[in-house]
C-alpha cells in the first residue's frame, strides 16, 4: 500500500497498564480559527501507541522509543490521502505526565487539520475522547502528582497576571501540599496520643490536656492564616470587578482609558457619550482588575441609552469595588447624591473627585460633598498612584506580608472545616471529656485536610474536582 520510502514501526513493548484502562485523546492546546501555529493531541493509556502507529507514516529509518520526536503524516482511513503534517512525541510509562503511556502529535493549528486528525485517532479500537481533566486525573491515580499540584496546573493555565502565575507555580512545586502535609502530620501525631491513652491510659504516663490543646489551637492559628492568604490569592486568581459611575461627562472614561492605556471608550464633551456598558481588563500591582465603564446614569428618552444604564445599575449589584466619580471644578450635585444612593450597601466603595486640573474653588450653589477618598485628574495622571493603592486596598488584594501561596476555594472550604473542628476542642477541654471524645473533631480535621492533598478522597469527590478542568488537561 505505501512506497518504499515508507517503514513499518514495530508495536511498543509491553508497559505493565492495567488492561481494562480505556486510552484516552483530546487536543491539548487552544483551538480556535486562524489561531495557533500548532495543536496537540494528546492520547494517554494501553492502546496510545499502536493507535497513533495505525494512523501515521514515518518516512525513512526513524526509531519508535521513549521521549523521541518522528516526523511523519496522519493518514485517512484509506491509506492514501494526507490528513496533516505531524511530529509525534513518544513518552513511555512511567515517564509521562499520567505515568501512563503517552503519545503526543503536532500537528498545524486552526481548527479544520485538528478536528480531522482526532477524528482519526478516535476511529481506533479502544479510543475514546478525554473527559475534562482527565489527563490530570490519572496522573494523581497514578501517583504522579498530589491533588494539590494538579489543581496548580490549572490555576497555572488560567494565570491573568504574572502574580497568579508566580501562585500557581508555588502550587506546583509543592508549596501547599507540604505546608497542609506538615499540620496534618503535627495532628496526627495528637491523635495517636489520644488514642493510646484511650486504650492503655493505666500503662502510660498522664497526658498534658493543655499542652494538647495548645498544640490544636496552634494548628487552628496555622490553618486560619492559609484561608486568609487563600482569600487574598483569589483576588489574584479570579481579579476583581470595579464599576465606575457618575454623571455624564464627570471624566469615566477618560480614567478607563488612562487606566488601561489605551482608548477603549470614546471621550467627548457630549453628555452621555457611553450608551452602553463598556469593560476593560487590566491588571493593577499584579492583581487582575475589569474595570466597568458605565453608562451615566441620568433621566433620558433615549432607547438605547436607558438599556445602557440598566446594565449600569446591574454593574452596581456584582461589582466588587465602585468607584463614584463627581466633577470637582462643578462640585458636588444632588444628582451625585442620588447616585451615592444607588450604590449597594454591601458593595464598598470610594468617591473619586476628578479634574483637579480644572478645579479652583467649590462651585457656588452646591453642597458639600461626603469625604473625598481620592482626588485626580483622569487627563493629567494626577493622583493615579494613590487612587490604585486605596482600590486594591479597598478590595483586599494590597497588604504588607508577601503572598508566597494561596490554596483555592475548594482547599480554603476544607481548611477552615478542619480550624471550626478543631476550634470545637476548646468546648470539650471546657467540660473535662474523656480522651475519646477529643479523637471525634481530631479526626475530622485530619480527613478535611487528608481532602485537600488527595489523602482521603472518594472517587465521586475526584470526579467532581476533575470535571472542572478543562478538555485535554
Amino acid at each position: 500500500m505505501f512506497s518504499d520510502a515508507f517503514v513499518t514501526v514495530m508495536p511498543a513493548p509491553e508497559t505493565g497498564n492495567p488492561p481494562s484502562l480505556d486510552t484516552i485523546a483530546a487536543v491539548a492546546t487552544a483551538v480556535a480559527p486562524g489561531q495557533g501555529g500548532i495543536a496537540v493531541i494528546r492520547l494517554s493509556g494501553p492502546q496510545a501507541q499502536q493507535a497513533v502507529q495505525a494512523v501515521t507514516r514515518f518516512p525513512g529509518q526513524q526509531e519508535w522509543a521513549s521521549h523521541r520526536v518522528l516526523y511523519g503524516h496522519v493518514l485517512a482511513a484509506d491509506g492514501v490521502e494526507r490528513l496533516d503534517e505531524v511530529l509525534v512525541l513518544v513518552m513511555q510509562a512511567p515517564r509521562s505526565f499520567t505515568a501512563e503511556d503517552v503519545v503526543e502529535i503536532h500537528c498545524h493549528g486552526g481548527v479544520i487539520a485538528v478536528q480531522r486528525v482526532l477524528a482519526r485517532v478516535l476511529e481506533q479500537p479502544d479510543v475514546r475522547r478525554a473527559l475534562p481533566g482527565e489527563f490530570s486525573q490519572r496522573a494523581v491515580l497514578n501517583g504522579r502528582l498530589d491533588l494539590t499540584r494538579a489543581e496548580a496546573i490549572t490555576d497555572l493555565v488560567a494565570a491573568r497576571s504574572q502574580r497568579a502565575a508566580q501562585l500557581a507555580m508555588a502550587g506546583l512545586d509543592g508549596g501547599i501540599q507540604r505546608r497542609i502535609g506538615a499540620l496534618r502530620e503535627r495532628l496526627l501525631d495528637q491523635l495517636s496520643e489520644l488514642e493510646a491513652r484511650v486504650d492503655f491510659e493505666e500503662d502510660l504516663p498522664p497526658l498534658d490536656g493543655e499542652a494538647l490543646l495548645r498544640e490544636l489551637m496552634e494548628v487552628r492559628e496555622k490553618l486560619l492564616e492559609l484561608v486568609a492568604d487563600g482569600e487574598r490569592g483569589d483576588a489574584l486568581r479570579s481579579g476583581l470587578r470595579v464599576a465606575l459611575i457618575g454623571r455624564p461627562n464627570v471624566g469615566k472614561s477618560s480614567l478607563l482609558n488612562r487606566l488601561s492605556r489605551r482608548e477603549r471608550a470614546i471621550v467627548t464633551d457630549l453628555p452621555g457619550t457611553t450608551r452602553d456598558l463598556l469593560e476593560s481588563e487590566i491588571v493593577l500591582e499584579g492583581v487582575p482588575i475589569t474595570l466597568l465603564d458605565t453608562a451615566g446614569i441620568r433621566s433620558t428618552t433615549d432607547a438605547v441609552e436607558q438599556l445602557g444604564i440598566a446594565r449600569s445599575h446591574d454593574a452596581l449589584a456584582s461589582a466588587d469595588l465602585v468607584l463614584l466619580l463627581f466633577d470637582l471644578s462643578a462640585g458636588w450635585t444632588p444628582e451625585d447624591q442620588a447616585l451615592l444612593a444607588r450604590i449597594p450597601e454591601a458593595v464598598p466603595h470610594l468617591l473619586v473627585g476628578n479634574k483637579e486640573d480644572l478645579a479652583t474653588v467649590m462651585a457656588d450653589g452646591h453642597d458639600a460633598a461626603p469625604a473625598v477618598d481620592v482626588t485626580l485628574s483622569a487627563q493629567t495622571g494626577a493622583g493615579e498612584a494613590d487612587l490604585v493603592r486605596l482600590i486594591l486596598q479597598r478590595c483586599g488584594a494590597l497588604t504588607e506580608q508577601p503572598l508566597l501561596l494561596a490554596l483555592n476555594q475548594r482547599q480554603m472550604d476544607l481548611a477552615a472545616t478542619a480550624a471550626e473542628a478543631l476550634h470545637r476542642s476548646e468546648e470539650v477541654a471546657a467540660q473535662g471529656l474523656p480522651w475519646d471524645f477529643w479523637t471525634i473533631d481530631l479526626r475530622q480535621a485530619i480527613q478535611s485536610l487528608g481532602e485537600i492533598t488527595g489523602e482521603e478522597l472518594t472517587e465521586s469527590v475526584l470526579d467532581r474536582i476533575f470535571s472542572r478542568f478543562c478538555i485535554g488537561k
